[in-house]
């Protein structure tokens, strides 16, 4: 079973209809109790990193439960847009810490002359590692962003996938155990490349 984390800030309604789409049920989870019977955790986020990390932290034990299924029981768990920034050590969108569970910040763009802040509508990825996450994703693929934070992250390996939108950022992430991923894109909003990503996370 899939959880979806709501914690007050995401998409929540689309992530759950996508996934009824592909066939994978799933449950929406808003309490760290909730959190005992799922095998797959997806950490959505759209908004302010400063504060996401506040309501996670207002949720008694989530904090502590979510570090057990992440490092203990190592369950899958995908962050999507700004909780994929929440993966990180830290963010300069709040200057505050984030879960630490991939080496990595998250900056704020520059100023870049001829490109608008957010980085808003459809951008292409550069596939950085071969993993089941990633099948069949092409280089023509395209996914739909909407952030005005990029992460770097400080491992190589770390990196899953790369964007470029006036400089090159980390648009996909992934920790050493590989059961920690992360995609700055909305995949719920990317049509069939979107799709593709969610077939591959339930298989995993």
């Amino acid at each position: 079973m899939i959880g979806i984390l709501n914690y007050g800030m995401g998409n929540i309604g689309s992530i759950f209809n996508i996934l009824r789409y592909v066939g994978c049920k799933s449950i929406i989870v808003e309490k760290s109790d909730d959190l005992k019977n799922i095998d797959k955790l997806i950490l959505p986020g759209v908004g302010h990193f400063g504060e996401a990390m506040k309501k996670i932290n207002e949720i008694p034990e989530l904090v502590e439960t979510l570090n057990f299924l992440a490092k203990d029981r190592k369950i899958p768990i995908l962050g999507i847009c700004l909780g994929m920034q929440l993966l990180t050590d830290f963010s300069e969108e709040g200057n505050v810490p984030g879960l630490s569970w991939i080496r990595g910040k998250t900056y704020k763009f520059p100023i870049l002359q001829n490109l608008k802040i957010p980085h808003m509508g459809w951008n292409t990825i550069k596939q950085k590692i071969d993993i089941p996450l990633t099948s069949e994703i092409g280089y023509e693929d395209r996914y739909y962003f909407v952030h005005s934070y990029y992460v770097k992250v400080l491992d190589k390996a770390s990196s899953m996938m790369t964007t470029n939108y006036g400089i090159d950022f980390d648009s996909g992430i992934i920790n050493k155990e590989e059961n920690i991923f992360g995609v700055q894109f909305h995949p719920e909003k990317s049509h069939k490349f979107g799709i593709k990503i969610f077939k591959n996370f339930i298989k995993i």
